[in-house]
């Protein structure tokens, strides 16, 4: 009875996030269509097998060639997926359907899935690139609109050659890799294990699920205090709890957060030169700080003492991280948009 009584003196401690609205969405929107086919700026991740591969972004990557680089134009493509498929009647919605009309036809993505085949791109965008790729198809495939449904059917290729890049990738990769930026697997993987579970490809998700126990489960004492890196915008031990919430029962996951993440306290962080892309990693940190707890609360029970001091740690890091969302500095406005999305439409979460 005593634990019953808990309940209600708890639950309201942890007040719900601000709402996501149609103007929100209009200012992230703008962000993506500002950048899905600006060509330039480019930074090109790409090896030369000879001078025929010497050729423009569009022409390379026809589909992701805006947005300064592969990855960001594939998740800037997602944000637009998704306010669309949340507010389909907004302003921005016609603009943001042509612009994904635009990029995501069979050829183009034919030429995607190509590009990625070729000889000497193996670890091409492995696996921060790959696992937004993924969560693109995830959102088509459950977005019920006819051009969702198109649009699904021609990434089919490349989101094939994805998953078989992967599942290629995955049994030979001995240690994970904890950086807080791009190469992070605990982040991938969360991304991913979404993508396989709404694809319903077992043999897949299971592939995941083995991994994920074998580079995780055993660890303790995760040494927060060290973070963040003066270039992170992942934080590894928060991202490692936010993968390990899916893999985990629930009543599992509560006992094994204690363990590998015994306290945590963590404040915003700020970047000191927004003119510097590396340095404007640090503003989306705060970001995904915020989801990552926030999946971590999803995973815990309401009676749980940790979840007010988790909950004012999230809503103090979201404040911080949307504050920094804006178009003033290509280095941040050409991926901070999709992060805050991410985050404020709680995509780790909800469908």
């Amino acid at each position: 009875m005593f634990r019953w009584l808990l309940v209600p003196l708890f639950l309201p401690v942890v007040a719900a996030q601000p709402a996501f609205d149609q103007t929100q969405a209009e200012r992230f929107a703008r962000l993506a269509l500002d950048c899905v086919h600006k060509e330039y700026p480019n930074k090109i991740a790409h090896a030369l097998n000879s001078a025929a591969d010497v050729l423009p972004p569009s022409t390379l990557t026809p589909a992701f060639y805006g947005c300064y680089d592969w990855h960001s134009s594939v998740h800037g493509h997602w944000l637009l997926a998704r306010l669309v498929r949340l507010f389909p009647t907004a302003p921005f919605a016609p603009e943001a359907r042509e612009a994904l009309s635009r990029s995501l036809t069979p050829a183009n993505l034919a030429a995607e899935a190509a590009y990625l085949s070729a000889p000497g791109r193996n670890t091409f965008e492995r696996p921060y690139g790959l696992a937004w790729l993924l969560q693109l198809s995830t959102e088509l495939r459950g977005w019920d609109d006819p051009d969702a449904r198109r649009w699904s059917a021609a990434l089919l290729p490349l989101e094939q050659a994805a998953v078989a890049r992967l599942s290629a990738w995955l049994p030979k990769l001995q240690f994970p890799i904890r950086t807080g930026e791009h190469n992070n697997t605990a982040f991938s993987l969360g991304l991913i294990l979404d993508y396989a579970r709404a694809a319903r490809n077992q043999p897949f998700e299971q592939l995941l699920l083995s991994r994920a126990r074998d580079y995780y489960l055993k660890d303790r004492a995760c040494p927060l205090h060290y973070e963040p890196s003066g270039e992170d915008f992942l934080s590894p031990c928060l991202a490692q709890a936010d993968l390990l919430r899916r893999v985990l029962p629930r009543k599992e996951f509560g006992p094994w957060l204690s363990a590998f993440l015994p306290a945590i306290q963590l404040k915003p962080t700020v970047v000191s030169d927004v003119t510097d892309g590396k340095l404007y990693h640090l503003a989306g940190l705060n970001l995904s700080r915020a989801w990552m707890l926030d999946g971590i609360l999803s995973a815990l029970p309401a009676a749980d003492l940790r979840r007010a001091g988790l909950s004012a740690q999230s809503r103090e890091l979201r404040a911080a991280g949307l504050a920094a969302v804006t178009a003033a500095h290509y280095e941040g406005g050409h991926w901070l948009g999709s992060f805050a999305v991410y985050l404020v439409s709680n995509r780790g979460i909800l469908p």
